[in-house]
């Protein structure tokens, strides 16, 4: 991040973040029109332009917090994110406040307003991604963001339970004879406490949401457990999970569970992990001096840094309602005591620096190819301006006779052109054979039917000592898919390779390959998945396994996961394929067009030689024309590079189009 990130607090760096993404989008808008008008943008370069502009605009950087009930999780996202309310936006109180996991973003396509999923639909099959696209089975609450009274009275819903028997809390996912001390309390009437919504979903226009932060807030161990998807799909995929603990409780037994058993499998390695030790203030009991509170503290980190194995600048120590508090009142003194901005510079260190980094490079990747699009097609027009000047400089002072004799070799050597441009669409016929046996192998028939053992040992009837076996194999099958799309994209690469060399020998090409996508990725990326699910397949699980609707759950999000990887793989590959494709139909438009220029320009000089010196003056100038394009495409491209930091938000964009 840029110089200033330890003092600057979450959202006013990701305030600069989203001015970085917004400036850097437009730029490459204004580089993208310039190309185009230049005709340098070929179809597969401004189809990997708009995607990449698309990718900075619609950008998502999810936050997921993580914790037991009464940790203070709630107060700590008030803290961050919405303290401008002047007012707790989500319920925050002793005992269990958010009973379901709660989405907050921004889709300016839905009004304000915040939805929510029945519990019962737990009993049915559908994984969440699949209510996802069934808005009429939510309940839908509209919002007033200009009303934080309305909006946290809103927000108080995702509080609300209904009371059911054990049978059905049982069947719901809330009651477990294998543990029976984590059951709810059972009441006089023999009905206990479950909560009456199964996920939450926030749509308003908040300035951090707008701009495609995400915030996750999930509700203690049951939750998690019941929802495989939670941590193969949302947490898995976050770019920051904070678990929050009680720094008067510590790791208790069932923090330890959530950290065992679904945060540091699904994790394994991707984004960034944070774990704050909440409610310091009850070490603030008047009867301890400050470096003894100091000392405690520090204890208290290393503690819970050695019992969860993570390195020790991975722990804060925080008191999120004094954090609150000091921001709404302005006290700045209470702010420095409670440690939330130590936090926050913490968060936005470990969670925007990773992001920005990646889209950064991206940005960078694209830019190198766009440059190299754009001189290659500059290059094409100079040779061919150039050898069309060439062939009129020798007819000077040239009689009739020799004027229709180049004619006629002109017109040949377009007709042999046109032959052989015959033979590229052979080519052509064989790489698009070869591609669709790639997105083939990607698609998802073919997940399915590698995932088939799995599916059909996870839905066997009664308890699955081997499925952990099964798992394997048909990860190892996924694995061993991806090797094989990595060997045909190389046979590829190899025949568009030779195809080139041929091309640029025979007709004076300038063709080059661009490097195929890095698909060894998939094979880490699918591990990750792996890892992430296999908590679900131990001993600790044997009796969710016994429950069909739970297998299914598994396998819908299981599939969903890998269906995600590999869509993302074909879509690489399909530039990669319209960027090569595009380089050849350059070539051959701009070799076509300069026959046809030939030949006009021999007919001209027929017609009338006189014309030949302003010809030949034309073409110089065109050639002047491309040495300034050349010249600008360079001024452009070093802009948008250096326009990388956060800190030039504010740059104005005008300097691009000077």
């Amino acid at each position: 991040m840029h110089t200033g990130a330890a003092v600057a607090g979450f959202n006013e760096q990701f305030d600069q973040y989203g001015a970085w993404r917004r400036e850097t989008a437009l730029r490459l808008k204004v580089l993208g029109d310039w190309l185009h008008e230049q005709q340098l943008l070929d179809g597969g370069a401004s189809e990997g332009l708009q995607r990449l502009v698309e990718q900075l605009q619609s950008d998502k950087l999810m936050v997921a917090f993580v914790a037991e009930f009464s940790r203070g999780k709630s107060e700590l996202i008030n803290a961050v994110f919405f303290a401008g309310y002047g007012r707790r936006i989500m319920p925050a109180s002793a005992g269990r406040t958010t009973m379901c996991p709660t989405e907050l973003g921004h889709d300016a396509s839905v009004p304000p307003c915040l939805r929510l999923l029945p519990i019962e639909t737990r009993l049915q099959p559908q994984a969440l991604m699949e209510w996802r696209l069934a808005p009429e089975q939510w309940t839908r609450v509209d919002l007033d963001v200009n009303d934080p009274a309305q909006l946290a009275g809103a927000m108080e819903k995702v509080a609300e339970v209904n009371r059911v028997s054990v049978e059905q809390a049982r069947a719901l996912g809330f009651w477990h004879d294998e543990h029976p001390q984590d059951n709810p309390p059972v009441d006089a009437q023999g009905l206990v406490e479950v909560p009456r919504w199964r996920h939450a979903l926030i749509n308003m226009a908040h300035s951090l949401l707008k701009q495609g932060l995400v915030v996750l807030d999930t509700p203690g161990l049951n939750a998690i457990g019941a929802e495989p998807e939670l941590t193969v799909n949302l947490i898995a995929q976050a770019q920051a999970v904070v678990f929050v603990l009680g720094a008067d409780t510590g790791v208790t037994r069932s923090d330890l569970t959530i950290w065992q058993e679904h945060l540091a499998p699904a994790r394994s390695g991707i984004g960034a992990q944070l774990v704050v030790l909440n409610k310091i203030d009850a070490l603030w009991d008047g009867l301890r001096t400050p470096q003894q509170i100091e000392a405690e503290i520090a204890r208290q980190c290393a503690s819970t840094a050695q019992t969860l194995h993570v390195d020790a600048d991975q722990v804060a120590a925080l008191s999120a309602q004094k954090g609150l508090l000091a921001k709404v009142r302005g006290d700045a003194a209470l702010l420095q005591d409670s440690r939330l901005p130590a936090f926050e510079a913490l968060l936005a260190r470990m969670a925007l620096g990773e992001r920005q980094q990646a889209l950064e490079q991206a940005v960078h990747r694209g830019l190198e190819g766009l440059q190299a699009d754009g001189l290659r097609g500059i290059g094409v027009q100079r040779r061919e301006w150039g050898e069309q000047g060439q062939g009129l400089k020798g007819l000077r002072g040239k009689n009739h006779a020799v004027i229709r004799h180049m004619r006629r070799r002109v017109e040949g050597e377009k007709q042999t052109f046109d032959r052989s441009a015959a033979g590229v669409l052979a080519v052509r016929s064989v790489h698009v054979k070869l591609l669709r046996e790639v997105f083939a192998l990607l698609g998802s028939a073919s997940i399915k039917s590698e995932l088939a053992g799995l599916s059909a040992a996870l839905r066997e009837p009664g308890l699955k000592l081997g499925v952990r076996k099964v798992y394997a194999e048909g990860f190892d099958r996924l694995r061993a898919v991806v090797r094989r799309v990595t060997g045909q994209v190389g046979e590829i690469d190899a025949m568009l390779g030779s195809a080139f060399r041929t091309l640029n020998t025979e007709h004076g090409f300038s063709l080059q390959v661009p490097p195929a996508p890095d698909l060894h990725r998939l094979e880490s990326e699918l591990a990750a998945v792996e890892q992430s699910h296999v908590q679900y397949l131990g001993v600790g699980n044997l009796i969710h396994l016994v429950r069909a609707e739970f297998t299914d759950k598994l396998i819908r999000s299981l599939f969903a996961r890998v269906r995600a990887i590999f869509e993302t793989a074909v879509g690489e590959i399909e530039l990669w394929n319209k960027a090569a494709s595009g380089q050849l139909d350059v070539e051959l438009r701009e070799r076509r067009r300069a026959f046809s220029r030939r030949i006009e320009a021999i007919q001209r000089i027929q017609d009338a030689a006189s014309n030949l010196d302003s010809r030949l003056a034309e073409f110089d100038q065109q050639l002047q024309s491309l040495q300034a394009r050349e010249l600008r495409l360079g001024r452009l491209v070093r802009e948008l590079q250096n326009s990388a930091a956060p800190a030039r938000g504010g740059q104005a964009i005008e300097t691009a189009l000077a």
